[in-house]
């Protein structure tokens, strides 16, 4: 059951939960979360590739270990992005086939604009599969689209928990940190992302211009 709360509820509930992300996140720039939201900043959200290889065989924990020693070490954007594009295709690897028919008619009702729609048939993916990561990202996507902060980052926090790596919910978590007005740990959360992807497109300048404005603040 849902009932409206007020908007300084709203807003408490969203920065404990963004706590509590952080912590699942592996890190916590600082205690206290900004006390007034600002205006919307950069609304820039990781999405996987349109079409990405088979997902390797084997066991996926071996894998993504792998993959992302891989990443790091990659040399240029072009390997780097062959790489990322590996590692999309074992976190969107189900192992279910209802799963898969439940995503792609996920992505339908997004293209459609329906969330709606959306959200009830991710309900029913992270019901079916929990430890499927991409049932909570992709719905942590969608509540993010309807400006619904709490409940996306209630799906990130599970996305983080089961995969402290997944840069796209890192930066999808620095990215309502900024929405919230906490570019402390927005700045925290996207060098994060950097770090397990340090050639994430757009990122080094994303964290170079946040940190001129959050790390050369007088104390």
């Amino acid at each position: 059951m849902r009932w409206k709360r007020s908007g300084s509820d709203v807003l408490a509930t969203t920065r404990r939960l963004a706590a509590a992300t952080l912590v699942a996140g592996g890190f916590l720039a600082c205690a206290a979360l900004s006390a007034s939201p600002a205006a919307a900043q950069d609304t820039d959200w990781v999405e996987p590739p349109a079409s990405v290889p088979k997902a390797p065989r084997g066991d996926p924990t071996r894998n993504l270990d792998m993959l992302f020693g891989a990443l790091k070490a990659a040399p240029d954007d072009t390997t780097a992005k062959a790489v990322e594009d590996r590692i999309w295709a074992v976190w969107l690897a189900s192992g279910s086939d209802t799963v898969n028919l439940l995503m792609a008619r996920t992505k339908a009702a997004i293209d459609k604009d329906d969330r709606v729609l959306a959200i009830r048939l991710l309900d029913a993916i992270v019901e079916i599969r929990p430890q499927y990561v991409e049932g909570w990202n992709r719905r942590a996507t969608v509540f993010f689209l309807q400006k619904d902060y709490a409940s996306a980052l209630a799906d990130l926090r599970q996305v983080l928990r089961r995969e402290p790596r997944h840069f796209g919910a890192l930066v999808g978590l620095g990215t309502i940190m900024q929405e919230i007005g906490d570019e402390t740990n927005a700045l925290a959360a996207y060098r994060r992302a950097l770090e397990v992807n340090p050639r994430l497109k757009g990122m080094a300048d994303k964290v170079r211009t946040l940190a001129d404005k959050v790390d050369g603040r007088p104390i």
